[in-house]
């Protein structure tokens, strides 16, 4: 039987779509649990807002039970932070059966060195965004949110997404993606050719030639009207979006 890994990003999973919740249990069931997988890797964004592990909801329950059964089945679930649920912390990703990777981990992809990342920080155009990210990712800001009563972390969580809605709103989709700069910076910090990222919502391969070698940028797709996910064999890798029934 072939070995494949496989990767997602941008659920934006909530209470209020569960036709995504819906896809992704199904995607699990049919690529995941009844397949040889060796991993699974979520790159972020997998909720649309987390607020602390101490936030226990229907939706957050159902998707660690679904989690917990694949890592329970022998595939290992790995995660890493999105700019959606980067306080997520050890107490959910043990109840899920997940294992918290680095915001930029290099993986062995079937003799491939990869770095994988939600990709945010790439975004490196988008200045307002790249402040608070450089804040709410300190050591302190976390901890002082942690904190707070749970009331006043979903109050700000709300504030921050209708914040988030109307900043974007306003800027060019240019400023939003990836710059081609801080991509390369990525690839020569960690001496890699290949590349795996979400964030963007634009799913794609990008290829670059630096000094003679081909650079490879997957890109991950959203989940807002289809299920999207990367699979990668030893011999082959496929970008693949299923369309919501």
């Amino acid at each position: 039987m072939t070995r494949k890994t496989y990767f997602i990003a941008d659920l934006h999973l909530s209470e209020n779509r569960p036709d995504i919740s819906a896809a992704f249990f199904d995607f699990l069931n049919t690529h995941v649990l009844e397949q040889d997988v060796d991993a699974l890797y979520i790159l972020g964004d997998f909720f649309e807002v987390w607020v602390g592990d101490d936030y226990v909801t229907a939706l957050s329950t159902d998707v660690a039970k679904h989690l917990k059964s694949v890592k329970d089945g022998g595939t290992p679930v790995y995660f890493i932070h999105g700019n959606r649920d980067f306080i997520m912390r050890k107490q959910y990703a043990k109840m899920a059966g997940m294992e918290l990777l680095d915001e930029q981990t290099v993986i062995d992809l079937y003799g491939t060195p990869t770095v994988i990342l939600h990709g945010d920080e790439m975004c490196t155009q988008d200045i307002e965004y790249q402040k608070f990210r450089k804040k709410s990712r300190g050591w302190w800001w976390p901890k002082l949110m942690l904190a707070m009563p749970l009331w006043y972390r979903k109050k700000v969580a709300r504030n921050a997404r209708e914040k988030s809605k109307l900043s974007q709103a306003d800027k060019p989709m240019a400023i939003l993606d990836v710059v081609d700069d801080a991509v390369l910076a990525t690839f020569a910090k960690h001496n890699v050719t290949n590349m795996i990222h979400g964030h963007t919502h634009r799913p794609n391969v990008h290829t670059y030639t630096v000094n003679a070698q081909t650079l490879t940028r997957t890109v991950l797709g959203d989940w807002y009207t289809q299920g999207s996910y990367l699979v990668v064999t030893p011999k082959s890798q496929q970008l693949i979006s299923t369309p919501f029934v």
